[in-house]
């Protein structure tokens, strides 16, 4: 898979599940089957989301040929999103119906895969770039 593609899809996946969520969070929270607001689910992801961002602002600052979130970024918010979401379906203690477990034992699964997708490509394009002897001058 391309590069463009992975960041295309990821970008309007991200879209399509927040705008809802900003819009009518009780309302997607029922119909998905999740808890209510007043659980410690939306800080945990919350946090592991602003966990992701600061992982890929890192990724940006010391590895400057990428631009701006690229997709070492974007695969660093989806893998940790997604493992999170994973150690919070296992070990939280909420309570969910079996449709909010599914979505969102779902939805890490397809982060996870995502991420690995993702970096797969950004392990392929490094391998597949020449060297530069000027980039080492860069870097001090």
């Amino acid at each position: 898979m391309k590069r463009s593609t992975l960041l295309e899809l990821d970008g309007v996946g991200n879209v399509l599940l927040g705008i809802p969520l900003i819009l009518f969070p009780s309302t997607v929270s029922r119909f998905l089957g999740l808890p209510p607001p007043n659980t410690t689910l939306y800080p945990v992801v919350l946090g592991s989301i602003f966990c992701g961002i600061g992982i890929a602002l890192l990724v940006e600052r010391f590895k400057p040929s990428w631009s701006g979130l690229g997709l070492g970024g974007a695969m660093s918010i989806n893998a940790l999103f997604g493992l999170v979401l994973v150690a919070w379906l296992v070990f939280g203690q909420t309570a969910l119906l079996v449709r909010g477990a599914i979505v969102l034992w779902g939805l890490a699964v397809i982060l996870i895969v995502i991420s690995a997708a993702e970096l797969i490509v950004i392990r392929f394009q490094a391998d597949n770039q020449p060297f530069q002897p000027d980039e080492l001058s860069r870097h001090r």
